[in-house]
């Protein structure tokens, strides 16, 4: 076989051959010509699974743009000049610039693999036009079934990567086939909701072409590759994200009813490095351990300074703290029912708190096992409760929100005090306690997401979903100003600090690089940068 170019340096990373063992292929890399493609199945699966390994390089950076500045998370060092905490507080108090080193950092890495992307779905004849994908002859030759395989898979990571960027920058560059710097100068920032077209015709052709097969019948070789049940989950996030709920409904209720997938019992063993890619998973960014590049560094990124090896070994470097006031959201009384998630979620060392959730035993500095998902089970469970709207505090969506709770330790509540133990919310409306209107049910619904799913990099996103991003934000800083932002140097008082919380600053700024490179066209900034 000839030498196989790709277009970013990585190692190649496989999937599953069985139990939770991960097979690692490295193959050397250089730039890849514009003219070269892959010619065969086995190029065009290697150049893929390159672009799976491509989704870990933006999560280094994912977590600051999206928890850091909701009010799950803060720079744990109000009184630090270092530079990297300075960056920190930039994003987290919305104070940031179009020069913001992490801001760029995302979008290059991001675009890199969609790059890496396109390569593939060029050579498998795939092509994107007017809101429709399009499969015709590519240079890759193989048969139909192995082709829609990898084109469902390929098209699913692109609109991954493309929801992400239009929900944190707005407009951004559509590029949809390979293009060389050249070229690349030509193109300019695309409106939002053409970038949502291309979003959903991505997914809609992937869930089609993907098989649907059931979550006990996939070959353990597969599993952690796109299926047709991440592509239909993801596509009701999009449509709920447009507030599309009906078409959102009818994805949710098939994956619901016909997936295979379930909630584990145990809400610890979803992200045990000895259980990965369980029924509960639908898909996650993988990582693998054992000196080959390809581990996962949040747990040193995310363990407390100067802990030593008490958390991790090789020491933590303190990033993402957890709020005070999300650590009190959890239901942890000595003499009742307890939400099993704070400790899975939250650990403390000292006096600091610190995000435990992918924090597992390295024989290796940054190189820890834990994958990071994605698309959860649960997620499709809330997701289907917000897609119903209130429907009655015994109704299916009050119904959807105690299934979780449910999982994660709640019981039946009878009589007393609700908030003095972990409980489900009563179905009766006469009880104090019981959701009882679309106000209550939205306020519980979105709580439970941000129990469920804290420092998974979707509390942004759903603030933002829910209507209360400023409300929620503002409330945040006042909550924690007393014990936090008031020790920020330089100083900043509470009315400067919600100030910064205007509609213009959830979303991020274009890098200033992208425009200042760009001598053929004017790119716009976005609003209040």
């Amino acid at each position: 076989m000839k030498h196989l170019k790709y277009l970013l340096p990585f190692v190649v990373l496989a999937f599953f051959t069985g139990g939770c063992k991960k097979i690692i292929d490295i193959d050397p890399i250089s730039n890849l010509g514009v003219e070269t493609f892959y010619t065969n199945y086995d190029e065009t699966k290697v150049g893929l699974t390159g672009s799976y390994n491509g989704l870990q390089l933006p999560l280094e950076t994912e977590w600051m743009l999206t928890e850091l500045r909701s009010d799950n998370t803060k720079q744990g060092v109000p009184n630090s000049s270092a530079s990297i905490n300075v960056e920190f507080n930039e994003l987290d108090m919305f104070t940031l610039n179009s020069s913001h080193d992490k801001v760029y950092r995302y979008w290059l890495h991001t675009y890199k693999n969609i790059r890496s992307i396109n390569y593939v779905l060029k050579s498998l004849g795939v092509s994107y036009e007017n809101g429709n994908v399009q499969i015709g002859e590519g240079t890759a030759k193989m048969t139909e079934a192995q082709k829609n395989q990898l084109a469902g898979e390929a098209l699913f990571l692109r609109a991954y990567h493309y929801f992400n960027l239009v929900r944190l920058y707005g407009d951004v560059f559509l590029v949809t086939t390979p293009v060389d710097p050249k070229q690349s100068k030509q193109l300019n920032r695309t409106p939002v909701q053409e970038c949502y077209k291309l979003i959903v015709a991505d997914l809609s052709k992937a869930k089609d072409l993907l098989s649907p097969v059931a979550f006990s019948a996939i070959a353990d070789a597969d599993r952690g590759r796109a299926t047709s049940w991440a592509a239909k989950a993801l596509l009701a996030k999009v449509y709920l994200t447009l507030n599309q709920k009906n078409l959102a409904l009818a994805l949710l209720d098939d994956v619901l009813q016909n997936s295979g997938h379930g909630l584990l019992n145990s809400f610890a063993d979803v992200f045990s490095i000895n259980n990965e890619m369980n029924k509960e998973i639908l898909f996650s960014v993988r990582f693998k351990a054992g000196g080959f590049g390809l581990g996962n560094s949040m747990g040193n990124s995310f363990a407390p300074t100067s802990s030593g090896s008490a958390v991790i070994n090789g020491d933590g470097l303190g990033y993402n703290f957890p709020t005070t006031e999300l650590d009190g959201q959890y239901k942890i009384l000595a003499s009742a029912p307890v939400d099993q998630r704070k400790d899975v979620a939250i650990g403390k060392y000292g006096a600091k708190l610190y995000v435990k959730k992918f924090i597992s035993p390295v024989l290796v500095k940054n190189d820890a096992e834990n994958d990071f998902p994605v698309i959860r089970f649960s997620d499709v469970l809330l997701m289907k409760a917000e897609a119903l709207g209130f429907d009655g505090p015994s109704g299916t969506a009050v119904g959807l929100i105690n299934q979780v709770r449910a999982r994660s330790g709640a019981v039946d509540f009878t009589t007393g005090d609700f908030s003095s133990g972990f409980y489900k919310y009563p179905t009766d409306g006469s009880q104090a306690n019981a959701i009882t209107d679309n106000t209550r049910f939205l306020a519980a619904l979105f709580n439970e997401r941000r129990l469920e799913f804290a420092f998974e990099n979707q509390r942004f996103f759903d603030l933002l979903r829910s209507g209360q991003a400023i409300e929620i934000i503002k409330a945040h800083f006042s909550a924690e100003f007393p014990t936090h932002y008031k020790n920020i140097v330089p100083a900043i008082t509470l009315a400067q600090l919600q100030s910064n919380v205007v509609q213009d600053r959830m979303l991020l700024p274009i890098p200033q690089k992208e425009i200042d490179s760009n001598d053929q066209l004017k790119i716009t900034q976005n609003d209040g940068y």
